[in-house]
């Protein structure tokens, strides 16, 4: 008979998944992410919160019947709180009131006793989420304060484990590892280990930890100082203070990302990746998704996940409160680029610069097209031969039709990009009959009015 002895013996062997629909084999690296929202608590926080509780107790500093306290964004709490009710511990835990009901009502779920306090107060305040933690712990009778920000037992969680897993499942393939930074455990304790292991192997290792704006981290990383830390509203990573559990020595660079482009791209995960993810997640798989642009085909990214979006649908997941936030407008809602070059077929026919009118024509007619983009050679510029235009130099007299493509070629008109929304699209259409998607300094795509018709139809 198979079995697990308690519900902590499933921590840890998350499998990678390969991203497919965010990401462009033609121009991108691979990106695999970490899928630690499987974890039973729902988060990478699992594997250093039963971490912090074995190393006590073998130190002896928990004995049978202890308070365990911890000042918490919410996932580490809930580690915590699953490993306290498996080994029978009471639990306190502090919470910013920044954070989801979601996460207060699943601490609560398994027995803990949750403090909310003010997100607007610097680290030493004595209200502060942490102080109030320290206090607690003092005042309380037999109570272990894990401290999640200094507690080495917490990057020493994900050298074991989850560092020792990614190597292991991409063969030592590895050539970019990208992670958000909260206590720093996770990427620190992670990356150390797969740098040891490159290093080994004679292969870079690139570490790169997207983060909020309005963090102090990516000041710290690149100056040693900071500017004023900012209120942001993705939970769970970023800090206003610095933790000794992070290791910027192992770390090549921080990146800035906002909250909306943080809260769509998780959005973006479960809708057309069937990946249901939190905020900070999306913090972390936009950066990836840069990384992978940077990178380019042929080389393998990993991205560690941070928690499941269960805990987020008042959140990021609302739409209503998406829009009082102002990250998610109407014109948002409709769709973007993206969305509708996922829904048609991207095939895009070029014109040869040295290619006769007449071909054009003949070709035009062939697929049912009124416009075609001239295949660009030695880096010219974006032009297209539309049908009107044909049509008229040839009744003029200006062209003949052994004349080529480029005597009758405009220079291109309404560009767009994958992300951008439809109320683009709609502006361009006012002008212009189509929009023309680049990516990459390619043509990938034509967009026609019907084409959003049937998307917008299709969705409905």
């Amino acid at each position: 008979m198979t079995h697990a002895d308690t519900v902590l013996d499933l921590i840890g062997r998350t499998p990678l998944v390969r991203l497919n629909r965010l990401v462009d084999p033609a121009t991108m690296a691979t990106v695999l992410v970490k899928m630690e929202q499987l974890n039973p608590g729902g988060s990478v926080k699992d594997r250093m919160a039963v971490n912090m509780i074995r190393r006590a107790e073998e130190a002896g500093l928990i004995k049978p019947g202890a308070t365990i306290v911890e000042s918490t964004s919410g996932n580490t709490g809930l580690g915590l709180a699953m490993t306290c009710a498996v080994r029978g511990y009471r639990c306190v835990f502090t919470i910013p009131d920044k954070m989801s009901k979601e996460k207060i009502d699943m601490l609560k779920a398994y027995g803990a006793e949750v403090i909310i306090t003010r997100t607007d107060l610097d680290h030493d305040h004595p209200e502060s989420y942490v102080q109030v933690a320290k206090r607690i712990a003092r005042e309380t009778p037999g109570a272990f304060y894990t401290d999640q920000y200094e507690n080495m037992t917490n990057p020493e969680a994900h050298y074991l484990t989850t560092g020792p897993e990614i190597w292991e499942d991409t063969d030592g393939k590895i050539d970019a590892l990208v992670g958000g930074i909260g206590t720093g455990g996770t990427i620190s304790g992670s990356a150390k280990y797969l740098r040891e292991q490159a290093a080994k192997a004679g292969r870079e290792l690139k570490v790169i930890c997207p983060d909020p704006e309005g963090s102090i981290y990516k000041d710290m990383l690149e100056k040693g100082t900071h500017e004023p830390p900012s209120i942001y509203r993705v939970e769970g990573i970023g800090h206003d203070f610095m933790v000794g559990t992070l290791d910027f020595g192992v770390i090549d660079e921080v990146r800035n990302v906002s909250d909306k482009d943080s809260f769509i791209t998780a959005r973006r995960l479960a809708r057309e990746e069937g990946i249901f993810c939190g905020g900070s997640t999306g913090t972390a798989v936009f950066g990836a998704l840069e990384v992978a642009r940077e990178l380019g085909p042929g080389k393998l990214v990993v991205c560690i996940l941070c928690d499941s979006g269960d805990r987020y649908l008042s959140k990021c997941f609302d739409d209503d409160w998406m829009k009082d936030m102002g990250y998610l407008g109407a014109t948002e809602r409709l769709g973007t680029v993206r969305e509708v070059m996922q829904f048609k077929d991207r095939h895009v026919e070029f014109a040869q610069p040295d290619e006769t009118l007449v071909t054009v024509a003949h070709r035009m007619n062939q697929f049912g097209i009124s416009q075609m983009p001239v295949a660009r050679t030695n880096g010219d510029g974006f032009f297209m031969i539309h049908e009107s235009d044909l049509l008229q130099s040839l009744v003029d007299g200006r062209c003949a039709p052994s004349d080529t493509a480029v005597a009758v070629a405009k220079p291109m008109q309404g560009i767009v990009s994958l992300d951008d929304p439809l109320s683009r699209v709609q502006r361009i259409f006012d002008e212009d009959n189509i929009a023309v998607v680049v990516e990459n300094d390619v043509v990938t795509g034509i967009i026609s009015k019907i084409d959003v018709v049937e998307f917008l139809a299709a969705r409905s």
